[in-house]
C-alpha cells in the first residue's frame, strides 16, 4: 500500500518535500536527463544518511556504540524509518524513469545501427555467381569418363531375332 502525499508532507521538511515532489508523475516527466540524475543522487544521499542514523540509534540502544551526537538511546526510530521509506520510494520512481530513458536510448541506437547495416547492404555490389549446370532447357547428360562399349547398329536386335526364329522352327 502506498503512502500518500499528505503523509509525506507530515514526515518531511519543506525543502525535502520539494525534492520528493519532483519524483512524482507529472513533475518527473518534465525533468531532463541531468536533472533526473542529480535528483536520484540527492535522494540516494538522503536515504543513506537516514539509514545510517537509524542503524546508529539501534546500536546505541543495544549498548554497542556510544551515542556521540545522536539522541538518547530511548528515542524511537519509527519516524526516521518512515522518512527513509519515503526517500526509498521516491528513489525507486526516479530510477525507473532513468531505466526507461536508457532503454529508449538503447532502442534508438539499435534501430540506427540496423538502418545503417541495411543501407550498406543495399549499396554493396550484387554478387550473382554462375549457377553451373541447371535443368533450365531440359536435362543435360552428365559427362562420363568411362569408355562406352560400341555395338554395331546392325547387331542391335540380333539376339532377340534369333530367339524368335528358333521358337518358330519348334512350333512349326
Amino acid at each position: 500500500m502506498g503512502v500518500g502525499i499528505a503523509s509525506e508532507r507530515r514526515l518531511l521538511s519543506e525543502d525535502e518535500l520539494q525534492q520528493v515532489r519532483l519524483s512524482h508523475y507529472p513533475d518527473l516527466g518534465g525533468l531532463d536527463g541531468e536533472a533526473t540524475l542529480s535528483l536520484a543522487r540527492w535522494l540516494r544521499e538522503q536515504r543513506d544518511r537516514i539509514r545510517d542514523i537509524v542503524a546508529a540509534r539501534r546500536r546505541a540502544r543495544r549498548g554497542k556504540a556510544a551515542t556521540g551526537g545522536i539522541e538518547a538511546p530511548g528515542s524511537s526510530e519509527r519516524g526516521l524509518a518512515a522518512k527513509k521509506q519515503v526517500f526509498a520510494r521516491a528513489l525507486r520512481r526516479v530510477n525507473a524513469r532513468l531505466d526507461r530513458a536508457r532503454a529508449a536510448k538503447r532502442r534508438e541506437a539499435a534501430r540506427a545501427n540496423l538502418g545503417d547495416a541495411l543501407r550498406r547492404k543495399g549499396a554493396g555490389r550484387r554478387h550473382h555467381p554462375a549457377p553451373g549446370r541447371t535443368p533450365r532447357h531440359g536435362m543435360h547428360p552428365a559427362d562420363s569418363a568411362r569408355r562406352v562399349a560400341g555395338i554395331e547398329p546392325g547387331q542391335v536386335g540380333r539376339v532377340s531375332q534369333s530367339v524368335k526364329d528358333a521358337q518358330a522352327r519348334r512350333d512349326g
